[in-house]
Protein backbone atom coordinates (compact mmCIF):
# COMPACT_ATOMS: atom_id res chain seq x y z
CA UNK A 1 0.00 0.00 0.00
CA UNK A 2 3.01 2.26 0.48
CA UNK A 3 4.35 2.28 -2.76
CA UNK A 4 0.94 3.10 -4.33
CA UNK A 5 0.49 5.84 -2.17
CA UNK A 6 3.61 7.18 -3.08
CA UNK A 7 2.80 7.28 -6.65
CA UNK A 8 -0.79 8.32 -6.39
CA UNK A 9 0.72 11.67 -5.08
CA UNK A 10 3.33 11.79 -8.28
CA UNK A 11 1.94 14.02 -11.37
CA UNK A 12 5.32 14.19 -13.21
CA UNK A 13 7.83 12.51 -15.47
CA UNK A 14 11.35 14.47 -15.57
CA UNK A 15 14.23 14.83 -17.53
CA UNK A 16 16.84 17.28 -18.91
CA UNK A 17 16.16 19.00 -22.05
CA UNK A 18 18.80 19.40 -24.84
CA UNK A 19 19.17 23.40 -23.45
CA UNK A 20 20.62 21.64 -20.49
CA UNK A 21 17.05 22.69 -18.21
CA UNK A 22 14.67 20.42 -16.11
CA UNK A 23 12.09 19.28 -18.64
CA UNK A 24 8.40 17.92 -16.86
CA UNK A 25 5.55 16.03 -18.76
CA UNK A 26 2.50 15.89 -16.44
CA UNK A 27 0.77 11.94 -15.91
CA UNK A 28 -2.65 11.55 -16.87
CA UNK A 29 -4.98 10.62 -14.41
CA UNK A 30 -4.37 6.27 -13.86
CA UNK A 31 -5.97 3.85 -12.11
CA UNK A 32 -3.35 3.09 -10.37
CA UNK A 33 -3.89 6.88 -8.45
CA UNK A 34 -7.12 5.40 -7.15
CA UNK A 35 -8.77 3.68 -4.56
CA UNK A 36 -10.75 0.18 -5.90
CA UNK A 37 -14.08 2.72 -6.71
CA UNK A 38 -12.33 5.28 -8.20
CA UNK A 39 -13.89 8.05 -6.02
CA UNK A 40 -10.97 9.33 -3.97
CA UNK A 41 -7.14 8.86 -4.31
CA UNK A 42 -5.14 5.50 -3.19
CA UNK A 43 -3.37 7.92 -0.23
CA UNK A 44 -7.27 9.32 0.17
CA UNK A 45 -7.45 12.48 -0.87
CA UNK A 46 -10.85 13.52 -2.93
CA UNK A 47 -10.25 13.76 -6.69
CA UNK A 48 -9.94 17.74 -6.74
CA UNK A 49 -12.59 20.28 -8.39
CA UNK A 50 -11.52 22.25 -11.87
CA UNK A 51 -13.14 25.59 -12.85
CA UNK A 52 -12.83 27.56 -16.15
CA UNK A 53 -14.30 30.64 -16.89
CA UNK A 54 -14.69 30.90 -20.84
CA UNK A 55 -15.49 34.50 -22.66
CA UNK A 56 -16.08 35.22 -25.89
CA UNK A 57 -16.78 39.27 -26.90
CA UNK A 58 -19.54 41.39 -28.28
CA UNK A 59 -22.95 39.47 -27.12
CA UNK A 60 -25.25 37.09 -29.15
CA UNK A 61 -28.60 37.51 -31.06
CA UNK A 62 -30.96 36.30 -28.49
CA UNK A 63 -33.12 35.53 -31.20
CA UNK A 64 -30.65 32.61 -32.77
CA UNK A 65 -29.46 32.04 -29.21
CA UNK A 66 -31.81 31.78 -26.65
CA UNK A 67 -33.83 28.54 -25.95
CA UNK A 68 -37.70 29.37 -26.36
CA UNK A 69 -38.75 26.57 -24.23
CA UNK A 70 -37.37 25.83 -20.60
CA UNK A 71 -36.92 22.83 -18.68
CA UNK A 72 -35.43 19.41 -20.30
CA UNK A 73 -37.55 19.34 -23.03
CA UNK A 74 -36.03 22.76 -24.55
CA UNK A 75 -35.09 22.98 -28.48
CA UNK A 76 -31.44 23.73 -29.32
CA UNK A 77 -30.88 26.92 -31.12
CA UNK A 78 -29.20 27.65 -34.22
CA UNK A 79 -26.25 29.10 -31.83
CA UNK A 80 -26.33 26.44 -29.68
CA UNK A 81 -26.26 23.40 -32.48
CA UNK A 82 -22.72 21.97 -32.09
CA UNK A 83 -23.37 20.96 -28.48
CA UNK A 84 -26.36 19.13 -29.39
CA UNK A 85 -23.68 15.93 -28.71
CA UNK A 86 -23.31 17.26 -25.17
CA UNK A 87 -26.87 18.27 -24.22
CA UNK A 88 -26.65 15.79 -20.86
CA UNK A 89 -23.45 17.33 -19.72
CA UNK A 90 -24.82 20.79 -20.20
CA UNK A 91 -27.32 23.61 -18.81
CA UNK A 92 -28.39 26.52 -20.54
CA UNK A 93 -28.88 29.46 -18.50
CA UNK A 94 -30.86 33.27 -19.65
CA UNK A 95 -31.97 35.96 -18.09
CA UNK A 96 -29.18 37.34 -15.83
CA UNK A 97 -28.34 40.49 -14.62
CA UNK A 98 -24.90 42.51 -14.36
CA UNK A 99 -25.94 45.53 -12.51
CA UNK A 100 -22.52 46.50 -11.84
CA UNK A 101 -22.51 47.47 -15.82
CA UNK A 102 -24.92 50.21 -15.02
CA UNK A 103 -23.24 52.11 -12.67
CA UNK A 104 -21.96 55.32 -13.67
CA UNK A 105 -18.29 55.97 -14.21
CA UNK A 106 -15.52 55.90 -17.32
CA UNK A 107 -15.71 54.18 -20.23
CA UNK A 108 -18.36 52.96 -22.56
CA UNK A 109 -20.24 49.49 -22.19
CA UNK A 110 -18.17 47.43 -23.41
CA UNK A 111 -16.10 48.47 -20.50
CA UNK A 112 -18.02 48.85 -18.26
CA UNK A 113 -20.38 45.12 -19.02
CA UNK A 114 -16.49 43.97 -18.80
CA UNK A 115 -15.22 44.81 -15.54
CA UNK A 116 -18.79 43.86 -13.54
CA UNK A 117 -19.09 40.48 -15.82
CA UNK A 118 -15.90 38.92 -13.94
CA UNK A 119 -15.48 41.43 -10.64
CA UNK A 120 -18.67 42.36 -9.55
CA UNK A 121 -16.95 46.14 -9.77
CA UNK A 122 -17.18 49.15 -11.68
CA UNK A 123 -14.48 49.98 -14.33
CA UNK A 124 -12.18 51.81 -12.74
CA UNK A 125 -10.56 54.05 -15.89
CA UNK A 126 -7.74 51.63 -16.31
CA UNK A 127 -9.08 48.19 -15.18
CA UNK A 128 -11.47 46.58 -12.97
CA UNK A 129 -12.06 47.60 -9.59
CA UNK A 130 -11.55 44.15 -7.82
CA UNK A 131 -10.30 40.42 -7.93
CA UNK A 132 -12.00 38.59 -11.29
CA UNK A 133 -13.83 35.12 -10.08
CA UNK A 134 -11.48 33.30 -11.11
CA UNK A 135 -9.07 34.82 -8.81
CA UNK A 136 -11.24 34.66 -5.60
CA UNK A 137 -12.30 31.01 -6.24
CA UNK A 138 -7.84 30.03 -7.15
CA UNK A 139 -7.27 31.70 -4.16
CA UNK A 140 -10.09 28.83 -2.35
CA UNK A 141 -8.64 25.85 -3.91
CA UNK A 142 -5.04 26.69 -6.34
CA UNK A 143 -2.84 26.75 -3.60
CA UNK A 144 -1.61 22.78 -4.31
CA UNK A 145 -1.11 22.72 -7.56
CA UNK A 146 1.88 23.92 -9.85
CA UNK A 147 0.09 27.04 -11.43
CA UNK A 148 -2.40 29.04 -8.92
CA UNK A 149 -4.21 29.25 -12.01
CA UNK A 150 -3.55 29.55 -15.29
CA UNK A 151 -4.46 32.36 -18.22
CA UNK A 152 -5.26 31.54 -21.62
CA UNK A 153 -6.10 33.18 -24.48
CA UNK A 154 -7.12 32.81 -28.89
CA UNK A 155 -7.88 35.48 -31.25
CA UNK A 156 -4.84 38.57 -30.72
CA UNK A 157 -6.45 41.66 -31.58
CA UNK A 158 -4.12 44.03 -30.13
CA UNK A 159 -6.30 46.60 -29.59
CA UNK A 160 -8.17 48.45 -27.03
CA UNK A 161 -7.86 49.37 -23.39
CA UNK A 162 -6.47 46.19 -20.67
CA UNK A 163 -10.47 45.72 -19.83
CA UNK A 164 -10.83 44.22 -23.41
CA UNK A 165 -7.88 42.54 -23.20
CA UNK A 166 -8.20 41.11 -20.03
CA UNK A 167 -10.34 39.14 -17.99
CA UNK A 168 -8.57 38.00 -14.95
CA UNK A 169 -7.74 40.42 -12.42
CA UNK A 170 -5.64 39.77 -9.16
CA UNK A 171 -7.12 43.17 -7.62
CA UNK A 172 -7.45 46.27 -8.44
CA UNK A 173 -6.67 47.57 -11.87
CA UNK A 174 -4.27 44.44 -11.57
CA UNK A 175 -4.62 42.28 -14.48
CA UNK A 176 -3.47 39.07 -15.38
CA UNK A 177 -3.11 38.64 -18.64
CA UNK A 178 -3.84 35.36 -20.95
CA UNK A 179 -0.99 33.44 -23.10
CA UNK A 180 -2.17 33.88 -26.77
CA UNK A 181 0.93 32.03 -28.03
CA UNK A 182 0.38 27.97 -28.12
CA UNK A 183 4.43 27.69 -28.35
CA UNK A 184 4.74 30.08 -25.46
CA UNK A 185 1.78 27.78 -23.54
CA UNK A 186 3.74 24.47 -24.44
CA UNK A 187 6.73 25.80 -22.61
CA UNK A 188 5.07 26.79 -19.35
CA UNK A 189 3.24 23.98 -19.08
CA UNK A 190 6.38 21.51 -20.11
CA UNK A 191 9.22 23.65 -18.20
CA UNK A 192 10.92 23.85 -21.65
CA UNK A 193 13.66 26.26 -22.32
CA UNK A 194 14.73 24.49 -25.47
CA UNK A 195 15.98 26.74 -28.16
CA UNK A 196 13.40 28.43 -30.81
CA UNK A 197 10.47 25.77 -32.27
CA UNK A 198 12.12 25.89 -35.71
CA UNK A 199 15.47 24.88 -34.33
CA UNK A 200 14.59 21.89 -32.07
CA UNK A 201 15.67 18.86 -32.60
CA UNK A 202 13.99 16.17 -30.00
CA UNK A 203 10.41 15.99 -28.17
CA UNK A 204 9.98 16.83 -24.42
CA UNK A 205 9.80 13.12 -24.91
CA UNK A 206 13.00 12.43 -25.35
CA UNK A 207 13.94 14.30 -22.27
CA UNK A 208 11.42 12.03 -19.81
CA UNK A 209 12.57 8.40 -21.68
CA UNK A 210 14.51 6.94 -18.59
CA UNK A 211 11.95 8.23 -15.95
CA UNK A 212 9.12 6.73 -18.21
CA UNK A 213 10.94 3.24 -18.58
CA UNK A 214 11.21 3.03 -14.80
CA UNK A 215 7.48 4.34 -14.44
CA UNK A 216 6.21 1.59 -17.24
CA UNK A 217 7.52 -1.01 -14.44
CA UNK A 218 5.09 -0.49 -12.20
CA UNK A 219 1.78 -0.33 -14.70
CA UNK A 220 -0.88 -2.31 -15.50
CA UNK A 221 -1.95 -2.83 -18.75
CA UNK A 222 -5.04 -0.40 -19.19
CA UNK A 223 -2.64 2.12 -17.34
CA UNK A 224 0.28 1.74 -20.05
CA UNK A 225 -2.26 2.15 -22.76
CA UNK A 226 -3.61 5.53 -21.00
CA UNK A 227 0.03 6.77 -20.98
CA UNK A 228 0.74 6.00 -24.67
CA UNK A 229 -2.37 7.85 -25.06
CA UNK A 230 -1.12 10.55 -23.77
CA UNK A 231 1.80 10.62 -24.96
CA UNK A 232 0.55 10.59 -27.93
CA UNK A 233 -1.50 13.70 -27.43
CA UNK A 234 1.52 15.58 -26.50
CA UNK A 235 3.87 14.89 -29.17
CA UNK A 236 0.67 15.34 -31.65
CA UNK A 237 1.11 18.74 -30.08
CA UNK A 238 4.37 19.49 -30.49
CA UNK A 239 3.54 18.58 -34.26
CA UNK A 240 0.47 20.94 -34.74
CA UNK A 241 2.69 23.77 -33.07
CA UNK A 242 5.55 23.38 -35.42
CA UNK A 243 3.44 23.52 -38.42
CA UNK A 244 1.81 26.55 -37.50
CA UNK A 245 3.26 29.82 -39.57
CA UNK A 246 6.41 31.02 -38.59
CA UNK A 247 4.56 34.08 -37.54
CA UNK A 248 1.95 32.46 -35.82
CA UNK A 249 4.89 32.51 -32.66
CA UNK A 250 4.56 35.81 -30.89
CA UNK A 251 2.12 38.41 -31.00
CA UNK A 252 1.80 41.70 -33.47
CA UNK A 253 -0.40 44.60 -34.01
CA UNK A 254 -3.06 43.58 -36.82
CA UNK A 255 -2.61 44.87 -39.83
CA UNK A 256 -4.79 47.98 -40.63
CA UNK A 257 -7.04 45.19 -42.40
CA UNK A 258 -7.62 43.04 -39.93
CA UNK A 259 -6.12 40.13 -38.20
CA UNK A 260 -6.77 36.81 -40.61
CA UNK A 261 -4.92 34.54 -38.74
CA UNK A 262 -6.41 31.22 -38.67
CA UNK A 263 -7.58 31.57 -34.67
CA UNK A 264 -9.82 27.89 -35.02
CA UNK A 265 -6.86 26.05 -35.80
CA UNK A 266 -5.28 28.37 -32.82
CA UNK A 267 -8.44 27.53 -30.45
CA UNK A 268 -7.49 23.98 -30.24
CA UNK A 269 -4.42 23.68 -30.03
CA UNK A 270 -4.96 26.12 -26.76
CA UNK A 271 -7.62 24.49 -25.39
CA UNK A 272 -5.29 20.82 -26.15
CA UNK A 273 -2.67 22.57 -23.87
CA UNK A 274 -5.27 23.48 -21.12
CA UNK A 275 -6.78 19.80 -20.81
CA UNK A 276 -3.11 18.60 -20.89
CA UNK A 277 -2.88 21.26 -17.93
CA UNK A 278 -6.12 20.11 -16.46
CA UNK A 279 -5.25 16.17 -16.78
CA UNK A 280 -1.80 16.15 -15.01
CA UNK A 281 -2.73 18.25 -12.22
CA UNK A 282 -0.46 21.48 -12.56
CA UNK A 283 -3.96 23.98 -12.24
CA UNK A 284 -7.19 23.80 -10.79
CA UNK A 285 -8.36 27.25 -12.24
CA UNK A 286 -8.21 28.63 -15.86
CA UNK A 287 -9.93 31.55 -17.89
CA UNK A 288 -10.06 31.18 -21.23
CA UNK A 289 -10.87 33.87 -23.68
CA UNK A 290 -11.27 33.20 -27.28
CA UNK A 291 -12.08 36.63 -28.49
CA UNK A 292 -12.01 39.88 -26.87
CA UNK A 293 -14.13 42.16 -24.93
CA UNK A 294 -15.46 44.04 -27.88
CA UNK A 295 -13.90 42.04 -30.40
CA UNK A 296 -12.77 43.47 -33.63
CA UNK A 297 -11.51 39.48 -34.68
CA UNK A 298 -12.22 38.88 -38.97
CA UNK A 299 -13.97 35.60 -39.41
CA UNK A 300 -12.44 34.54 -42.81
CA UNK A 301 -13.26 31.11 -41.96
CA UNK A 302 -16.82 32.13 -41.77
CA UNK A 303 -16.52 33.70 -45.30
CA UNK A 304 -16.99 36.87 -43.59
CA UNK A 305 -14.11 39.72 -43.85
CA UNK A 306 -16.09 43.12 -44.86
CA UNK A 307 -16.25 44.02 -41.43
CA UNK A 308 -14.80 42.66 -38.26
CA UNK A 309 -17.10 40.88 -35.49
CA UNK A 310 -17.71 44.30 -33.26
CA UNK A 311 -18.81 46.29 -36.64
CA UNK A 312 -21.09 43.26 -38.21
CA UNK A 313 -22.86 43.90 -34.58
CA UNK A 314 -23.73 47.08 -35.55
CA UNK A 315 -24.09 47.43 -38.94
CA UNK A 316 -27.40 46.42 -40.16
CA UNK A 317 -27.75 44.27 -37.24
CA UNK A 318 -30.93 43.75 -36.80
CA UNK A 319 -31.88 43.30 -40.35
CA UNK A 320 -32.79 39.48 -41.46
CA UNK A 321 -28.74 39.28 -43.46
CA UNK A 322 -27.40 41.25 -40.16
CA UNK A 323 -29.06 38.35 -37.66
CA UNK A 324 -27.79 35.53 -39.93
CA UNK A 325 -24.29 37.36 -39.72
CA UNK A 326 -24.36 37.29 -35.86
CA UNK A 327 -25.76 33.38 -35.80
CA UNK A 328 -22.71 32.47 -37.63
CA UNK A 329 -20.09 33.75 -35.71
CA UNK A 330 -21.80 32.39 -31.99
CA UNK A 331 -22.25 28.86 -33.78
CA UNK A 332 -18.49 29.04 -34.18
CA UNK A 333 -17.88 29.98 -30.63
CA UNK A 334 -19.68 27.23 -29.39
CA UNK A 335 -17.87 24.61 -31.71
CA UNK A 336 -15.08 25.50 -30.04
CA UNK A 337 -16.56 25.38 -26.62
CA UNK A 338 -18.01 21.80 -27.91
CA UNK A 339 -14.45 20.97 -29.01
CA UNK A 340 -13.16 21.42 -25.29
CA UNK A 341 -15.99 19.78 -23.54
CA UNK A 342 -15.70 16.67 -25.96
CA UNK A 343 -11.62 16.53 -25.23
CA UNK A 344 -12.61 16.80 -21.46
CA UNK A 345 -14.67 14.00 -21.87
CA UNK A 346 -12.48 11.85 -23.68
CA UNK A 347 -10.17 11.36 -20.61
CA UNK A 348 -10.98 8.64 -17.54
CA UNK A 349 -10.70 10.14 -14.36
CA UNK A 350 -11.77 7.93 -11.49
CA UNK A 351 -15.06 6.62 -11.57
CA UNK A 352 -15.70 9.00 -14.54
CA UNK A 353 -14.06 11.48 -16.91
CA UNK A 354 -12.60 14.33 -16.64
CA UNK A 355 -15.35 16.56 -17.53
CA UNK A 356 -17.21 15.12 -14.55
CA UNK A 357 -14.61 16.60 -12.16
CA UNK A 358 -14.93 20.11 -13.74
CA UNK A 359 -16.83 22.73 -13.48
CA UNK A 360 -17.22 25.13 -16.88
CA UNK A 361 -18.87 28.48 -16.99
CA UNK A 362 -19.09 30.34 -20.74
CA UNK A 363 -20.36 33.86 -20.31
CA UNK A 364 -20.80 37.11 -22.54
CA UNK A 365 -20.27 40.66 -21.79
CA UNK A 366 -23.46 41.63 -23.48
CA UNK A 367 -26.86 39.71 -24.41
CA UNK A 368 -28.31 41.59 -27.51
CA UNK A 369 -25.31 42.68 -29.11
CA UNK A 370 -26.40 45.40 -30.77
CA UNK A 371 -28.28 47.18 -27.90
CA UNK A 372 -25.19 47.04 -25.26
CA UNK A 373 -27.60 44.82 -23.27
CA UNK A 374 -26.15 44.14 -19.75
CA UNK A 375 -29.07 42.24 -18.77
CA UNK A 376 -30.77 39.14 -19.51
CA UNK A 377 -27.45 37.73 -20.10
CA UNK A 378 -26.83 34.26 -20.63
CA UNK A 379 -24.50 31.20 -20.00
CA UNK A 380 -23.51 27.75 -19.72
CA UNK A 381 -22.47 25.45 -17.03
CA UNK A 382 -21.15 22.14 -18.17
CA UNK A 383 -19.29 19.28 -16.48
CA UNK A 384 -19.21 18.67 -12.99
CA UNK A 385 -21.06 16.26 -11.67
CA UNK A 386 -22.71 17.82 -8.98
CA UNK A 387 -24.20 20.37 -11.46
CA UNK A 388 -27.95 19.42 -12.50
CA UNK A 389 -27.62 19.54 -16.25
CA UNK A 390 -29.87 18.76 -19.47
CA UNK A 391 -31.80 22.05 -19.24
CA UNK A 392 -32.83 25.51 -19.75
CA UNK A 393 -33.37 27.55 -16.80
CA UNK A 394 -34.56 31.58 -16.96
CA UNK A 395 -33.24 33.15 -13.90
CA UNK A 396 -33.68 36.14 -12.19
CA UNK A 397 -30.04 35.94 -10.35
CA UNK A 398 -27.34 38.03 -11.06
CA UNK A 399 -23.86 36.76 -12.38
CA UNK A 400 -22.52 37.41 -9.07
CA UNK A 401 -25.26 34.83 -7.36
CA UNK A 402 -24.44 32.38 -10.06
CA UNK A 403 -20.90 32.36 -9.23
CA UNK A 404 -21.71 32.17 -5.65
CA UNK A 405 -23.58 29.41 -6.12
CA UNK A 406 -20.66 27.39 -8.58
CA UNK A 407 -17.93 28.08 -5.55
CA UNK A 408 -20.15 27.06 -2.61
CA UNK A 409 -21.97 24.46 -4.16
CA UNK A 410 -19.51 22.74 -6.45
CA UNK A 411 -15.89 23.48 -5.93
CA UNK A 412 -16.41 23.98 -2.14
CA UNK A 413 -14.80 27.26 -2.70
CA UNK A 414 -17.11 29.03 0.36
CA UNK A 415 -16.59 32.47 -0.52
CA UNK A 416 -18.04 34.81 2.33
CA UNK A 417 -19.32 37.60 -0.67
CA UNK A 418 -19.35 39.06 -3.69
CA UNK A 419 -19.97 42.08 -5.00
CA UNK A 420 -23.71 42.28 -6.89
CA UNK A 421 -24.50 39.10 -5.08
CA UNK A 422 -27.02 38.47 -2.54
CA UNK A 423 -27.96 34.90 -2.54
CA UNK A 424 -27.48 31.29 -3.74
CA UNK A 425 -29.46 30.43 -7.05
CA UNK A 426 -31.87 27.44 -6.89
CA UNK A 427 -32.18 24.33 -9.38
CA UNK A 428 -28.31 24.58 -10.81
CA UNK A 429 -26.51 22.30 -8.26
CA UNK A 430 -27.56 18.77 -7.28
CA UNK A 431 -27.99 18.16 -3.47
CA UNK A 432 -27.96 13.78 -4.12
CA UNK A 433 -24.70 12.86 -2.82
CA UNK A 434 -21.50 12.05 -5.70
Amino acid sequence: MSGIKAFSRRRFLRGVGSAGALIRVGLPPLQMMFNSHGTAYAAGAAVPPRFVLWFNGNGIPERYWIPSETGSGYQLTPCLSPLAPFRQDIHVLSGLDNPAARMPGPGNDHHRSMSGLVSGTSFTGRGAGGPSIDQLIASKIGGSSRFRSLQIGVCQESHGESIHRNMSWAGYERALPPELIPHNLFDRIFQSKQPDWRQRKQSVLDAVRDDFADLKRSLGKDDLQRLDDHFASVRDLEKAILALPPEYAKASEPELGGDVKDYPRIAKLQSDLLVHALASGQTQVATYMLTKCQSLVRLPWLGYTTLRHHDYTHTSADSPRGQRILRDICRWHAEEFAYFIAKLKSIPEGDGTLLDHCCLAYIHEHAEANAHKNNGLVAILAGHKRLIKGAHSKTTGTMGELYLTLASGVLGADLDKFPTANRTLEGLVSSAPV
